[in-house]
């Protein structure tokens, strides 16, 4: 009894996530083909970018909400520079990482140094982002060729070097988006769980008091987490602008909830029972899969949100659940 509940913990979700691949084959066989795994892929490489940037935040016992409105106003930044400033590709890129870093630190300095509470801190700057990047478009989306005013037109256009970004293929087949979630995976994976600043990190999530007594500069790892959260969502407005190919001020709405989802989903893998890189990772897959899934089979949309947050629920409940009766 004790080893299956084990095995449960640790490998339930992936059973899952098997079977998930198994109906759903059955169901509609193009399913598992090439071109619908990569799709999928490409589907779920921003909201793993994000989900990765929430997960060190997760680490030291904080929480971003702001990733979504920080990837949505970075891929507005990026597109502005491109199309109104004409200011190329580099230059958009380190704009838009720029703003990720900036909101990083301010959520730190929020959360660290005014003491306000992480949810409450990111939440107000959620809004912030949501707002602002409203305001230098008028609530309208960039795209080459926009009007800006006076009946002049914005000099520039999206490059090709920007757009392959979000569009190209490596070999025809692996879509570049996927390629940068699989490197910042993996780097996220070896800081976190590797060295001994992610150990550290962990440890003040654990007992931020106990990591202090020991040392542990608590006050600067909380930043690094959070101005890891806003790089990472600010790399994800990047991909997703260079997909679309336009600063889309409807693009990011999803973003949040789904970062957030795929982090969550991480606990549940491995029996981690905590935030970690290969578990966010995984756990953007698995939701990536299921929405992929349920519009194969011509599932409602109005229902797909409401299946996810069953699944969610039921992932977490079963994790935490039997690891308590477990201990």
């Amino acid at each position: 009894m004790k080893n299956s509940r084990e095995i449960a913990i640790k490998y339930g979700l992936l059973v899952l996530l098997v079977l998930m691949f198994i109906v759903f084959t059955i169901a509609e066989p193009a399913f598992l083909s090439t071109i619908n795994m990569m799709i999928i892929l490409q589907s779920v490489s921003i909201v793993a970018i994000l989900a990765l940037g929430v997960t060190a935040t997760l680490a030291v016992n904080g929480f971003d909400l702001s990733i979504g409105s920080t990837a949505a106003f970075s891929m507005m930044t990026s597109s502005y520079v491109m199309v109104v400033f004409d200011g190329g590709t580099t230059m958009a890129i380190i704009a838009a990482i720029g703003v990720g870093a900036l909101v990083g630190l301010i959520n730190g300095f929020m959360t660290v140094q005014m003491r306000v509470p992480d949810l409450l801190a990111t939440l107000g700057m959620m809004f912030l982002l949501l707002g602002l990047q409203l305001i230098p478009t008028q609530g309208r989306s960039i795209s080459t060729g926009m009007s800006i005013g006076e009946g002049e037109t914005a000099p520039g256009a999206f490059s090709e070097a920007f757009l392959f970004l979000g569009r190209a293929r490596i070999f025809d087949i692996i879509p570049v988006p996927v390629i940068i979630m699989i490197i910042l995976a993996v780097v996220t994976y070896f800081f976190l769980e590797r060295t001994r600043h992610g150990r550290v990190m962990y440890a003040i999530g654990s007992n931020e008091k106990a990591a202090r007594l020991a040392g542990a500069r608590v006050k600067l790892y909380r930043y690094i987490a959070y101005v890891m959260s806003g790089v990472y969502a600010s790399i994800g407005g990047i991909l997703l602008a260079a997909r679309i190919g336009r600063g889309d001020v409807s693009s990011g709405n999803s973003l949040l909830m789904d970062g957030v989802a795929a982090a969550l989903i991480g606990f549940a893998v491995l029996g981690a029972a905590r935030p970690n890189a290969q578990g966010s990772a995984i756990g953007a897959l698995f939701v990536g899969v299921l929405l992929n899934g349920l519009t194969m089979m011509n599932t409602p949309f109005y229902t797909q949100d409401f299946i996810k947050g069953i699944v969610l629920v039921a992932a977490l409940m079963f994790t935490f659940g039997l690891s308590k009766k477990h201990s």
